[in-house]
C-alpha cells in the first residue's frame, strides 16, 4: 500500500485530522487535551508516560531480500518478518480510527542533494511539536509539491501482544527498509521518533548514497573551515562544539559527502538535568514559547521547572527549533572537515589530553567510541567503568560499525590534510578519585590549537602503549600535562593502569574483529611488559 493511500485512508477514518497546524495551533491543541503545561518561560512541558526514554530491545528491522545480507543482525538489530510488521500496520492503522490525529510533513538533511521527505502522523499534539521542532521544515511552496519517501506512525496508546505480534512487550519501534515505513506503538517517548529517522539515514546514506552518517556535532570558523566532534555523554560535545567564534551547524546528526558536512535536523534534543543557565546558556534561552519540555516537574505552588528534580527521569529533554539558538549556520552546512575529534572522558587518567591519529588508529577509535564513567555507589566498586559505543552511536546503526568506520578511512586517504585528534577531557595525574578532572580551559586552549594549525610544527612523542602521537607544547596548556605518564605520583602505576586499559579496548573489539580489516586490527594499543 502507497503511503499517500495510508495516509488518505487515516484521515478519512479519523474522528478529527489536524494537517500542518502551526506549533502555536499545537501547544493550544495539547492544553486542551491535557498533555501538558506551560511553563513560567512559555515553553510546553509534556510528560512521555510510560516511557522516559528509549527502549533499544524493541526495535525492530524488518527481515526480507533488501536486508537480509546488508543489515548486522543481533542484539542492535532485531529481526521481524515482513508479515508481522504488515499485521501490526493494518492493526495500528484501524487503532488510529475515531482519534484526534496530528499529521505533518517534514523532512531531514539540510544538503538539497540528500534531502529525505518524512510524514509523521502522531496520536497527541505534544509528539507533533517535536517533529516540527526536530525536523527541517518545509516551505509552503515546498509543500505544495512535497512527495514524502518516508512515513512515520507513532500510537502511544496502542498496545502490541507480543505472542501474536512477535514483539518483546507491548511497546515496539520497526523500521521496513522496503516500504519505507516506521511504525510506533506503545511508547509516547519522542525520542524514538528522532532516532528512527537516524537509524533510516544510517542504513540509506551509507548504503545507497556513498555518504557517512556520523552521530556528531559540527561547527565552522570564519575561514569556512568545518570541524566535527564525536563522544557519548558526559565527554564535553555540546559544550565544545558550542563555541563563540564559531557557527554551529549542528549538535547531533551529520552526513559528510564529498564537498560538505550537513545536519540531518532542523533542531536539538538536549538533556535538561542540572541545567543552569551559567552551565548551558543557549539550552537554557532556547526554553522559550515554541520549545518543548519532556517529564520534567515544577516547583511546588509554580510553573517554574526545577532542572534539579528528576523524579520521574534523569532523561529529562527539551526539544527546540535550531534557530532557538545564536550563532548558527545558515543553511546547517558546511565544507568538507579540516579536523576531527574523538571526545572521551577517560576516568583512569591514562590517555593524554590530546593526540594526532593516524588514519587506522582513527578507524579504531572510531569504532570503539570510548569513554569511562567514575566509579559507581555500589560497595566494592573502586575502578571506573569503561563504557564503549560503536562508532559513538552503537544502537543506530543498521550496518556492521567496521562499514561507517572504513568509509571514515577513505575520507582520510582522499583528504591527507584533514587531522585526527583523540582528546580526553578526564583525568589526569591519577584515576578519578587520585588525580583530577582536566580544566576545561585547557581543553579549550588544545582544540583551539588544533583548528589553528598550532600543533603542525610541534614535536610529538608517541605513546608506548596506545601507539598514539602526543604533542611535547601546546600554547596555553602547561607542557608537564601533555604526556600523562608525566602526571602520575607513580609512572610504574600508570603503567599498569595503561596496560589495564589496552586489554579493556582490545577485549570489547573482538566483537567486530571479524568484520574488520589488517590494518584497523592493526591500530589496536599493545600492552607493555612492566617491571
Amino acid at each position: 500500500m502507497k503511503h499517500h493511500v495510508i495516509v488518505e485512508h487515516i484521515i478519512s477514518k479519523a474522528g478529527r485530522a489536524h494537517i500542518q497546524l502551526t506549533v502555536e495551533q499545537l501547544i493550544e491543541k495539547a492544553l486542551i487535551n491535557k498533555e501538558g503545561a506551560i511553563t513560567d518561560s512559555g515553553a510546553l512541558a509534556a510528560d512521555t508516560g510510560e516511557f522516559t526514554g528509549r527502549s533499544p530491545k524493541d526495535k525492530f528491522v524488518v527481515y526480507d531480500d533488501n536486508t537480509k545480507d546488508f543489515v548486522w543482525w543481533g542484539d542492535v538489530n532485531n529481526k521481524i518478518e515482513s508479515s508481522k510488521f504488515d499485521n501490526l500496520l493494518y492493526k495500528v492503522i484501524k487503532h488510529l480510527e475515531g482519534k484526534e490525529l496530528f499529521i505533518r510533513q517534514s523532512y531531514a538533511c539540510a544538503d538539497p542533494a540528500y534531502r529525505l521527505n518524512i510524514e509523521v502522523v502522531t496520536e497527541t499534539a505534544y509528539q507533533n511539536v517535536f517533529a516540527n521542532n526536530l525536523f527541517l521544515r518545509p516551505t509552503a511552496a515546498e509543500l505544495e509539491t512535497q512527495n514524502p519517501e518516508w512515513l512515520i506512525l507513532a500510537a502511544p496508546s496502542f498496545h502490541a501482544i507480543p505472542a501474536e505480534d512477535g514483539t518483546r512487550q507491548h511497546n515496539f519501534t520497526m523500521i521496513d527498509f522496503t516500504k519505507k515505513i516506521i511504525l510506533i506503538g506503545g511508547s509516547g517517548y519522542t525520542g524514538e521518533i528522532k532516532k528512527g529517522i537516524f537509524t533510516v539515514l544510517n542504513y540509506v546514506l551509507p548504503h545507497e548514497k556513498g555518504v557517512v552518517s556520523m552521530h556528531c556535532s559540527a561547527n565552522i570558523g570564519s575561514k569556512n573551515d568545518t570541524a566535527i566532534f564525536f563522544g557519548l555523554s558526559g565527554t564535553g560535545k555540546t559544550t565544545l562544539s558550542a563555541d563563540p567564534s564559531r557557527k554551529l551547524i549542528g549538535d547531533d546528526e551529520h552526513g559528510w559527502a564529498n564537498n560538505s558536512v550537513f545536519n540531518f535536523e532542523g533542531g536539538c534534543y538536549a538533556k535538561c538535568v542540572d541545567l543552569s543557565e551559567e552551565k548551558e546558556p543557549q539550552i537554557w534561552n532556547a526554553i522559550k514559547p515554541g520549545a518543548l519540555v519532556e517529564n520534567v516537574r515544577f516547583y511546588d505552588g509554580t510553573n517554574t521547572v526545577n532542572f534539579n528534580d528528576i523524579s520521574v527521569t534523569e532523561n529529562t529533554r527539551v526539544a527546540y527549533q535550531i534557530d532557538f539558538i545564536d550563532n548558527i549556520a545558515v543553511p546547517s552546512v558546511g565544507n568538507a572537515p579540516e579536523n576531527i575529534f574523538f571526545l572521551t572522558a577517560d576516568a583512569f587518567g591514562v590517555l593524554p589530553p590530546i593526540s594526532k591519529l593516524t588514519p587506522a588508529q582513527a578507524m579504531y577509535h572510531f569504532i570503539s567510541g570510548y569513554t569511562a564513567k567514575v566509579a559507581g555507589t555500589e560497595a566494592g566498586v573502586t575502578e571506573p567503568q569503561a563504557t564503549f559505543s560503536a562508532c559513538f552511536g552503537k544502537a543506530f546503526l543498521p550496518l556492521h560499525p567496521a562499514k561507517y568506520a572504513e568509509m571514515l578511512g577513505e575520507k582520510l586517504k582522499e583528504n591527507p590534510n584533514i587531522r585526527v585528534w583523540l582528546v580526553n577531557t578526564g583525568w589526569s595525574g591519577g584515576a578519578y578519585g587520585v588525580g583530577s578532572r582536566m580544566k576545561l580551559s585547557y581543553t579549550r586552549s588544545m582544540i583551539t590549537a588544533a583548528l589553528e594549525d598550532s600543533l603542525q610544527n610541534v614535536e610529538f612523542n608517541i605513546h608506548p602503549v596506545f601507539g598514539i602521537a602526543m604533542p611535547v607544547s601546546c600554547p596555553n596548556v602547561p607542557a608537564e600535562l601533555l604526556n600523562p605518564r608525566n602526571t602520575w605520583a607513580d609512572a610504574s602505576e600508570y603503567d599498569r593502569k595503561a596496560n589495564h586499559l589496552a586489554e579493556l579496548f582490545n577485549n570489547n573489539f573482538k566483537q567486530y574483529a571479524d568484520g574488520c580489516s589488517e590494518e584497523i586490527l592493526s591500530a589496536a594499543p599493545k600492552a607493555q611488559a612492566t617491571a
